[in-house]
């Protein structure tokens, strides 16, 4: 019995400071502002004491405090996944929410969006997507959205382009399993720029080796490209025709239409300019 009563209990300051407003009730201090119990009579066999008691304002305010910490430690967490990401700092701030809608990218948009949404789905049946079109009209931002919206949700997404990937297998500065690994290790891997990479032999079995162990692993992908689909369907050099053969087993193509936005910000600019200087 002496060894009981002698167990140290929290203060009532640790466990529900007393605030102004507070009021004595039967001998218990009570909350001034929600009106619960901050105390209570603990009584058993071998201990009658007074002891703090937390009112429904102090478990408010340990449940905002807890999801403060969780939304805190998700930021982190994302901000991880981000800068393992391998994404140009440019498509950091890429969002749906920031997309420009016009005619030429609206289905584009639509089916980055579903594609999120069911992004579940397209995991367990490995279903990526290659946009494709002409240069600016916006296939590397929307693809950049994507990563982002799953980035949000905690999923590892590597964003990375071919020429890129090339220049690192022939710096040798990473051995090619080494890439290939960490690549197949994200659960999304989107490719930017296919096409852009040099068409010597050595370039087009590196972007093979890429695409078919992205296969080969089962996991999603997606692409972006400035190829025509006949580009795609009908290469003119054969070499080509087993990476788009690959690529269109598991890649649902969306093409991306409209003026370049490049080609409208430069003409902004200069107009700006000619103002300024004329």
């Amino acid at each position: 019995m002496d060894i009981m009563k002698s167990i140290p209990l929290k203060s009532q300051e640790e466990i529900n400071p007393v605030k102004k407003g507070d009021y004595l009730k039967n001998g218990l201090l009570y909350c001034g502002v929600c009106g619960k119990p901050k105390q209570y009579h603990l009584k058993l066999q071998f201990i009658d004491r007074i002891v703090p008691a937390i009112c429904d304002c102090q478990k408010k305010a340990i449940e905002e405090e807890k999801q403060q910490i969780a939304a805190e430690a998700k930021k982190i967490a994302i901000q991880r996944l981000k800068e393992s990401s391998m994404m140009a700092s440019k498509f950091y701030s890429a969002s749906f929410l920031g997309y420009q809608i016009t005619d030429g990218n609206a289905h584009a948009h639509k089916v980055a969006l579903s594609y999120v949404h069911n992004f579940d789905a397209m995991r367990k049946q490995n279903q990526g997507l290659i946009f494709y079109g002409s240069v600016g009209t916006g296939k590397s931002y929307t693809a950049a959205c994507i990563a982002n919206a799953l980035l949000e949700k905690q999923v590892p997404v590597v964003m990375t382009s071919f020429v890129k990937l090339l220049q690192d297998i022939q710096s040798n500065s990473f051995d090619e399993g080494y890439i290939l690994s960490t690549l197949n290790s994200a659960v999304l891997l989107i490719l930017d720029d296919l096409g852009a990479e040099r068409s010597t032999d050595y370039a087009l079995e590196k972007v093979y080796n890429v695409i078919d162990s992205r296969v080969r692993a089962n996991r999603p992908m997606i692409l972006t490209t400035n190829l025509t689909m006949g580009e795609m369907t009908n290469p003119q050099d054969i070499r080509y025709s087993r990476i788009y053969d690959r690529i269109f087993e598991c890649c649902y193509p969306v093409e991306v239409t409209g003026q370049s936005f490049r080609k409208v910000a430069a003409a902004a600019r200069f107009e700006e300019m000619r103002k300024l200087v004329e």
